[in-house]
């Protein structure tokens, strides 16, 4: 169901897919799912769930609007937490009652993935989250 996992954003997307698949194989014994490098996305399933997904933190940045930001990872995201949800829309109203503030609205994302459908939202700890569902 891949209800909830991990995301890390990442600047240098060939090192870190190098460096999962190996530790993943090395550790689990599992392959990538998918490595879309033009894309900047990769994922890693463990037991038929999510368990790693790796996005290109560039592709983030400019989604959510912090692309001025420095690079380094104390003014860039470099994780966030995914949520597969039944609706962005209603679950977007839920985290901004919760205190969440709205980085985007939910939006249909074709380029990303058929029929993906995304919101992003800040925790009030700082965490950048993603609503999505497909």
């Amino acid at each position: 169901m891949d209800a909830l996992y991990p995301r890390l954003l990442v600047s240098d997307f060939a090192a870190a897919v190098d460096f999962y698949t190996t530790a993943l194989r090395d550790l689990y014994g599992v392959e990538p799912v998918k490595v879309i490098p033009q894309a900047q996305y990769a994922n890693w399933d463990l037991d038929g769930q999510t368990g790693l997904v790796l996005f290109g933190r560039s592709v983030v940045a400019d989604t959510i609007g912090t692309t001025a930001l420095p690079t380094d990872a104390d003014a860039q995201d470099s994780s966030m937490l995914v949520f597969k949800v039944d609706s962005v829309d209603d679950a977007t109203v839920v985290l901004e009652k919760a205190g969440a503030t709205v980085l985007t609205a939910p939006q249909d994302r074709p380029e990303w993935g058929p029929n993906l459908r995304t919101a992003h939202l800040r925790a009030p700890n700082g965490t950048l989250l993603e609503l999505q569902t497909y």
